[in-house]
């Protein structure tokens, strides 16, 4: 009795201190406590549920799954892990989108192994967007950063790694990396020395001399130099005794050719002005012809893009993310009233749940300061719906602008939310943005003058 007592407040203590380093972001800490914990007692839902969080926060969706799996089975009753399935469930856009993410850092790893960077990079850029806690696809695209040389966008997903697990042995080496791997210097090479003498064989004999000649040289230059001068002096008896003899024939010659010019070049100006206002009368209507092809081209587009996305809409078979992606290059006020009509069924059943992936990627983005990727998603969002959630997603767009330093864009967006949305709670967020941004315009004003 007294030693199943000593293993429940082992597996307590453990559990209590995942929990603290859970708190802290240090979620690798934390998964070896709550580890341990469910070592002295594996029917311990409270750690078998944290561990479930803890994975979940570092983007290790299907490790979670499987904790909170166990833990329904252990105890079926009043137990959150089923909320947690649920709410999983339930979101299968997310779940879509997390799937996608997985894939492409499968592929990433292929294309390591065939030496393509380059496209590893842009398919882990995807992955992230797509699940902004994904920690393995971030700490692979730093890796890949690293090797490319590219320390500042290393630096930069790092600190990304850094805010989702504080103590990740792989992060924190990355980071060692970079601190260290920058330091070192490529050794100079030496200049080879010029040699200063030429060494050969004559016979049995060694013979060395200059490489370069001093006195040849000298001389060579000596004979150029007076080559030159004696040009110099032809050319001077030419000039002076020849050139009067003959200047008189050619100034005649010179003011016919000159009379006969003039004359060709009176032509030559009436015929470019005549082809001068031809040219302007073209250039206007080659403008309307060439605005009304853009125009043209355009509506081709968006026709080819909404035959492409009906295609996929009417067989089920699409991702409603993707699928948005879709339907926003799509100019809906080119479309004829047919093409409207499909345009509208379509946005209808597929922005609500594309809106409210794209809300919860936004989100997590912005609650771990990744505020690029952040824009990109609720950015994505207010062109679907501008009003989702009562301006919720216009004030985020405006602040992750704000947190990233994009002042003008944070203004336009967080004016908007207050304007829609007036008297409201986001929009007294949103005038405080704008009073911050006033505030720092206003000190370096001060700052320059």
């Amino acid at each position: 009795m007294n030693y199943m007592k000593k293993v429940i407040s082992q597996s307590n203590h453990w559990y209590n201190d995942g929990l603290g380093k859970a708190k802290i972001r240090d979620m690798s800490g934390a998964i070896v406590s709550l580890r341990r914990s469910l070592q002295y007692n594996r029917g311990n839902i409270k750690a078998r549920n944290l561990l479930g969080l803890v994975y979940y926060g570092r983007g290790e969706v299907a490790e979670a799954l499987v904790e909170w799996i166990i833990s329904k089975n252990l105890q079926p009753a009043k137990n959150p892990a089923g909320e947690y399935i649920k709410k999983i469930q339930d979101s299968a856009g997310e779940l879509e989108a997390i799937n996608q993410a997985v894939k492409r850092y499968n592929q990433c790893l292929a294309y390591c192994g065939q030496n393509g960077e380059d496209m590893a990079i842009i398919q882990l850029k995807k992955a992230v967007e797509m699940h902004p806690s994904f920690l393995k696809a971030y700490q692979l695209l730093a890796l890949l950063y690293l090797h490319t040389e590219q320390y500042a966008k290393a630096r930069q997903i790092l600190k990304i790694a850094r805010n989702l697990d504080t103590t990740n042995e792989i992060t924190l080496r990355y980071v060692h990396e970079l601190m260290t791997g920058r330091g070192r210097k490529t050794p100079r090479k030496r200049k080879k020395r010029e040699k200063s003498a030429v060494e050969y064989k004559r016979g049995n004999e060694t013979i060395i001399q200059p490489a370069q000649n001093a006195l040849k040289l000298l001389t060579g230059k000596i004979t150029i130099l007076n080559i030159v001068i004696g040009v110099l002096i032809g050319a001077s008896v030419v000039w002076f005794l020849i050139a009067p003899a003959v200047e008189e024939t050619r100034n005649s010659k010179i003011n016919k050719q000159m009379i006969e010019s003039s004359e060709r070049i009176n032509a030559l100006e009436a015929q470019v002005s005549a082809q001068t206002r031809t040219l302007d009368q073209y250039r206007s209507t080659n403008a309307d012809t060439e605005t009304a092809a853009q125009n043209a081209a355009g509506t081709a587009e968006s026709y080819e893009n909404l035959m492409s996305a009906y295609d996929q809409y009417r067989t089920g078979d699409y991702s409603e993310e993707l699928l948005a992606d879709t339907l926003l290059n799509i100019n809906r006020n080119s479309l004829g009233d047919t093409g409207q009509a499909r345009f509208d069924e379509m946005t209808a059943a597929v922005y609500p749940a594309a809106c409210q992936v794209r809300y919860n990627a936004g989100m997590e983005s912005f609650n771990v300061a990744n505020y690029e990727y952040a824009i990109n998603n609720l950015l994505q969002l207010v062109r679907m719906d501008e009003s989702y959630n009562s301006g919720e997603a216009l004030l985020n767009l405006g602040l992750s602008y704000l947190r990233s330093g994009d002042n003008q864009s944070a203004t336009t967006y967080l004016t908007r939310c207050n304007e829609l949305f007036p008297n409201t709670d986001f929009a007294n967020q949103a005038k405080a943005g704008l009073e911050e941004i006033a505030q720092a315009n206003a000190a370096e004003g001060a700052d320059g003058a």
